[in-house]
């Protein structure tokens, strides 16, 4: 009983240290920032000059966001983080989505403490705590930019309308941002109000490209800076550009179903195992801990975690068709 207690106290002890970090080290306040973005959009050059050598939207830039701490510092630099983030459209920082992850690891430790789970699963429960929230973040990811690949022939569609009918192609952008849903609405106001602050038409939809990984969004990016280099119907090139995207779409969507089987099959698939280890676990304890606890049962749990890993590529590969 006493052992209880203690463990208890010490994950009190470490949720509450969790919890005065997040708020000592990731502060809420952003008046700071937008003064500091403000200053600096009004100081800025075209794209390539010294004062701003990446190029990067300055209204969207989440480096002003983070705190001055440390730890803010290094959760801030790692790879792909915040724009994950951004592109998920998750209103979070990378560094306190780090102490959601940590919380979670910690959790899952803990949680083998205090329960008949071996001890020895508590790093692995752990990473599959620690999994929940990035599972979530790429599926909104995932999500957000599927819905964003599906509006772009609509937005393409009512931009040529926009410039037949006499408007200007920053005025459509600012059309397609109040006549449409997020998320494309979103991300072309965000390029409407750049042009606002006197940004150039071309680099706000390069930035627009940058934040969204979508290919047809690259090529309609593309598509305007050539037209607005050498000339010739802009109209009738969206227009061209939307069809195709439609008839991709229409496509890939014929590709999922012919697909479903096998992405079904990989699902049942690569659950059975850990789901037979659950209910043996609950069946026969002591003939399960023996994985653990003999070295040949070792070596056997690391292989069938290696094949489990190889067997979710291969069936990945499989299902997966680029159109």
């Amino acid at each position: 009983m006493s052992v209880l207690v203690i463990v208890i106290a010490v994950g009190v002890f470490v949720a509450s240290l969790v919890a005065f970090a997040v708020n000592v080290l990731v502060p809420g306040s952003q008046s700071t920032a937008i003064e500091d973005r403000l200053s600096e959009m009004a100081t800025r050059r075209h794209a390539g000059s010294s004062d701003d050598p990446d190029g990067g939207s300055l209204l969207l830039n989440k480096g002003l966001d983070e705190s001055s701490s440390l730890f803010a510092r290094l959760v801030s630099n790692l790879p792909a983080l915040n724009d994950y983030l951004e592109q998920a459209d998750i209103q979070m920082n990378p560094a306190k989505f780090a102490f959601v992850c940590l919380a979670c690891f910690l959790g899952g430790i803990f949680a083998c403490v205090v329960t008949p789970v071996p001890v020895l699963l508590g790093p692995i429960l752990g990473l599959l705590f620690t999994g929940l929230p990035i599972g979530w973040l790429i599926l909104k990811r995932k999500r957000r930019l599927a819905k964003f690949g599906q509006q772009m022939p609509e937005a393409l569609e009512l931009l040529g309308r926009s410039l037949r009918a006499g408007h200007s192609l920053n005025a459509g952008f600012g059309l397609v941002a109040s006549e449409m849903e997020a998320p494309l609405a979103t991300e072309f106001g965000r390029a409407f109000e750049e042009q606002n602050f006197g940004i150039p038409l071309e680099e706000a939809i390069e930035d627009m490209a940058q934040r969204v990984p979508n290919m047809d969004l690259r090529f309609f990016a593309t598509a305007v800076v050539l037209q607005r280099q050498t000339g010739g119907d802009l109209a009738e090139i969206l227009d061209k550009i939307g069809y195709l995207i439609r008839e991709r779409l229409m496509i890939l969507g014929q590709i999922q179903a012919l697909t479903g089987e096998g992405r079904m099959s990989g699902a049942v698939l690569l659950a059975l195992p850990p789901v037979l280890f659950m209910v043996m676990l609950k069946l026969n304890y002591e003939y399960v801990t023996m994985l653990f606890t003999d070295e040949i049962g070792r070596y056997m749990l690391c292989a069938a975690l290696v094949t489990q890993m190889i067997g979710a590529l291969v069936i990945k590969k499989i299902i997966t068709i680029k159109v």
